[in-house]
């Protein structure tokens, strides 16, 4: 066992709450140290004024049983009796006067119901259901480090990448066109409107066609009490395996001696040990978090190639029962709601309704996420003191657009938050505030090391990891950093 060697885990979001269950299961002395008051990363949730607002997942992929990546959220405690997986179908529902237009999952139900709505786009529907029905088997393949010691290696089996075969013959065609003009190649504006609210406008065709085929193959399901909730059972699953977790503490530096990992500073002083495990935005750890930036190739590589996908975060609480509307709505807009340098023709919103823990009876909690590139924006209020003013302007331009579908959300507004990509950088740590990177046209999906030449003892996990990031690479990423110490310390990789 491996109870003398220290582990110390820098933040205690999904990738480092997955890397702790991971080392303690494993029978590391390890510690979570987490600059928040509280855990869950940018998977989290919070109260204002009564209302609950959920911030971090509005799907899970690996929800659904089929897949490997399943049992990673069933080995971390993630998934539970306590969070049973809610398929919604509708997923997305646009909403324009009397006209409704629904993304079911069932692609033969979908393709029915888009060409009754839109004849005239009967063979693009056609082309798009196709191209989805290549990619349905497409999944995040689960492989352990080679030459780990452990009960059971789990790597993919020839049947899982033969049923992924199909998707390459149109994988260079997808990923060598933006999302944008994939989706303007339909003639009826609404279903542009419904398509384009799918994911960042600034990706390519690939990301978009890949995030239908998960919601298509059963995937995408939402677990009972969301973010918090999973959080929740996977830190508790950490401490029962003798985890122990730190808030409010900051590390400043990694201390390294004669390219040794020794332990970290904090403000506090000298922490000691054996093994790091880098889980705060690994694009910001390799520039700020060791006595000099981290020059290595791949280093190098994820400075010039990263694009961050940054998000406004809009929260409403309005003193109205909307449980009669979908959960998820698009609004097309006739004028467009422009701020911070983004552009928006539709807004697609959240509605809580009826989740009766995310506000006081009566009431509905609503989100909203605005994509696009702000940072700078945002960054530059901040700097000449006029953030405040700047978040007021954006919340009232988005109450009057809301407002010509939700007249409600005028007269009975309770609660008004917005969190900018500024919020997530300081709450976080995140490199421009965001939580995923944009997969463009003509780019490459850049997966990173997770360790480094240079120095013994440092391990990074989280979505900056593995393009485009998000939830299953947080989990992924952590569990494969300890697989990396295990390795290298030659210890027993165990996950039971």
């Amino acid at each position: 066992m491996n109870e003398n060697k220290k582990v110390i885990i820098l933040g205690a979001g999904i990738s480092g709450l997955s890397a702790g269950v991971y080392a303690a299961k494993s029978g590391f002395d390890v510690t979570i140290m987490e600059q928040h008051i509280t855990f869950g990363g940018l998977s989290t949730g919070w109260s204002r004024k009564g209302y609950f607002f959920e911030g971090g997942m509005h799907w899970l992929t690996g929800s659904s049983e089929k897949l490997t990546l399943n049992k990673i959220w069933k080995e971390t405690g993630a998934l539970q009796d306590n969070n049973k997986i809610e398929n919604r179908d509708p997923y997305y529902t646009l909403i324009d006067g009397d006209k409704r237009l629904c993304m079911f999952r069932d692609i033969k139900k979908l393709k029915k119901h888009f060409i009754e709505f839109a004849p005239e786009d009967t063979k693009m529907i056609k082309r798009m259901c196709r191209d989805v029905l290549c990619y349905q088997n497409v999944h995040l393949p689960v492989n352990d480090v080679l030459g780990l010691k452990t009960k059971k290696h789990i790597h993919p089996s020839l049947w899982e990448l033969i049923k992924m075969a199909p998707a390459g013959l149109i994988l260079n065609k997808l990923s060598n066109m933006t999302y944008i003009d994939y989706v303007n190649q339909f003639k009826n504006e609404n279903i542009r409107h419904l398509l384009m609210s799918a994911i960042g406008d600034r990706y390519n065709a690939l990301s978009f066609i890949y995030t239908l085929a998960s919601f298509a193959s059963g995937d995408c399901g939402y677990p009972d009490g969301g973010s918090i909730r999973m959080a929740q059972n996977m830190l508790d699953t950490y401490k029962n395996y003798g985890g122990k977790i730190q808030f409010k503490t900051k590390i400043e530096k990694v201390v390294v001696k004669n390219g040794i990992t020794k332990g970290v500073q904090t403000k506090d002083g000298f922490i000691p040990c054996d093994a790091v495990i880098v889980t705060q935005d690994a694009r910001n750890a390799i520039d700020n978090l060791f006595e000099s930036k981290i020059e290595e190739d791949w280093t190098q590589k994820m400075r010039k190639n990263v694009i961050s996908e940054q998000n406004i975060f809009i929260s409403l609480g309005v003193k109205k029962d909307l449980s009669d509307l979908p959960y998820a709505i698009v609004y097309p807009l006739k004028n467009p709601l422009e701020f911070a340098g983004c552009k928006y023709n539709e807004i697609r919103i959240n509605n809580y309704a009826k989740y009766k823990d995310h506000s006081p009876a009566g009431c509905t909690s609503i989100t909203c996420l605005l994509l696009g590139e702000s940072y700078s924006f945002w960054k530059k209020a901040k700097e000449d003191g006029s953030y405040s003013d700047k978040k007021k302007q954006l919340g009232d331009l988005f109450i009057e657009a809301l407002g010509q579908f939700i007249p409600e959300v005028k007269t009975s507004l309770e609660v008004i938050d917005i969190a900018t990509p500024c919020t997530y950088e300081r709450y976080c740590s995140s490199y421009e505030g965001s939580w995923m990177s944009v997969w463009k046209k003509g780019g490459k999906q850049d997966n990173y090391p997770q360790s480094l030449k240079t120095i013994k003892g440092v391990y990074f996990a989280g979505e900056r990891i593995m393009m485009p990031g998000g939830l299953p690479i947080a989990v992924y990423t952590g569990r494969r950093a300890v697989q990396l110490l295990c390795k290298d310390t030659k210890s027993f990789f165990n996950v039971k």
